[in-house]
């Protein structure tokens, strides 16, 4: 099997992530374009060098695209880019004329700008950093009653914000069309850090309206797209840690933790049964009881106390209980009970980012013709070491990027005793920035 992949960007969990994941099994060769093709959080992608490279890769089976590449550059580009949308309209007009060659079924998905809550530009216009917590209030109260205040806004600078909305949203419109055509296998449109309302809220609505399929998530979506591509029936039964906390909403989303996983489950192509004998395997949810714990921004939550038991068949787990990084508490229960039955583990950022990845790793991992345990054992070790080692311990104690290897080495030294594998990691600073690192084994 054969796979082309356009990623968001060139981040490791965007661009390595997938690659990881798919050397699990040696049937399926995963076609990227370079990566310094790709946006970054200050560039933005080289799209006409990933079209001379869509246009020699050899025939695919699927081509999984991240939309926001091909028409903005990325997904913070499609935030901030100045282009026209009659310019946009011609590129990816251009694009659908390569993709129409390559004969192959096609997965795609495209962003509804996201509105941040914060008064942080770094990854929108510069004007964030003074209006951004009132352009998100403008917009919650625009959808929510009709009638906003926008006199705490510039008009010069509301003017463009809505501009640059209605400009994407258009492009979106555009695709719909499309997938009517029958040129997608699969079109969603992702929700990225949403509120109960606001004007990305309306705005998928009324893509819905139209007949488009929305979705909570962003980061994860191509690697659903990823698992969805891949067809294998396979049966899970879910099973929280919380069982009576399942209704509550997670941070950066407007779902509840059950209907996310619910939904990312339908669009990866797996089947949810209601009995653990009926199932495949199990997922084991480590969900929070009233609010989802924020490591990064230092909001609380209880951390798993009971005893934890793994299922006695194929199991993977979601860790959910925090936002940005591993429940420490039940990581270090979790370690000593990993056994010949378990089957992946993923605590990356939103809850619709952790499931989504471990979704795309299950699939691969399940139905692997060419099974590959070397390449399984060490992307568990590196989502640990991302996800549980630095995110949920290492990176509360440092305040800029800084060398983290003599504080990884404790956290290193269990995983390659668990995993029976032992390297010499590397940590980078893709963006540099502490949000996120790179793990290279």
């Amino acid at each position: 099997m054969r796979i082309g992949f356009i990623p968001i960007d060139n981040r490791p969990v965007c661009y390595n992530l997938p690659k990881d994941i798919v050397s699990i099994d040696g049937d399926i060769e995963l076609l990227l374009p370079p990566r310094d093709y790709l946006g970054s959080l200050t560039k933005t992608a080289n799209i006409a060098g990933i079209f001379d490279w869509l246009k020699r890769i050899p025939t695919c089976d699927s081509i999984i695209v991240s939309l926001d590449t091909i028409a903005y550059g990325g997904l913070i580009s499609s935030r901030r880019g100045e282009e026209s949308f009659d310019e946009i309209k011609q590129r990816i007009l251009q694009f659908k004329e390569i993709l129409n060659e390559k004969n192959a079924k096609i997965y795609a998905f495209s962003s509804i700008m996201r509105i941040s809550n914060n008064n942080c530009n770094e990854e929108e216009k510069e004007y964030w950093s003074e209006f951004g917590k009132n352009i998100f209030e403008y917009s919650y109260n625009e959808h929510k009653y009709g009638n906003a205040d926008y006199s705490k806004i510039p008009s010069e600078i509301l003017t463009d914000y809505l501009n640059t909305r209605r400009r994407n949203f258009e492009i979106n419109k555009i695709y719909l069309e499309w997938q009517k055509e029958g040129f997608f296998n699969t079109l969603i449109f992702s929700k990225d850090d949403c509120a109960e309302y606001g004007l990305n809220v309306q705005e998928a609505q009324e893509l819905e309206r139209l007949g488009g399929f929305t979705k909570t998530g962003a980061d994860e979506i191509p690697l659903t797209l990823l698992a969805r591509s891949v067809k294998k029936d396979i049966s899970v039964f879910v099973k929280y840690t919380e069982p009576d906390c399942t209704d509550s909403i997670s941070n950066y989303e407007d779902v509840s933790i059950a209907k996310s996983v619910s939904g990312q489950l339908d669009l990866a192509g797996f089947k949810e049964v209601n009995a653990e004998s009926d199932a495949d395997l199990v997922l084991l949810v480590n969900n929070f009881r009233d609010k989802q714990g924020e490591l990064v921004m230092g909001w609380d939550t209880l951390p798993y106390d009971k005893e934890l038991k793994v299922p006695d068949k194929l199991f993977a787990v979601a860790d959910v209980r925090y936002a940005n990084g591993s429940d420490d508490a039940f990581v270090r229960q979790l370690l000593p009970k990993i056994d010949k039955n378990f089957i992946g583990y993923a605590g990356w950022n939103t809850s619709a980012n952790t499931i989504g990845s471990l979704l795309a790793e299950i699939k691969i991992a399940y139905m692997a013709s060419q099974y590959n345990k070397k390449a399984f054992k060490r992307l568990q070790i590196m989502r640990f070491l991302d996800d549980w080692a630095y995110q949920a311990n290492v990176r509360a104690q440092i305040t800029e990027p800084c060398d983290i290897s003599e504080i990884m080495k404790s956290y290193e030294s269990k995983l390659f005793e668990i995993f029976d594998l032992k390297y010499t990691p590397k940590y980078i600073y893709p963006w540099n920035r502490t949000f996120e690192i790179e793990v290279v084994l």
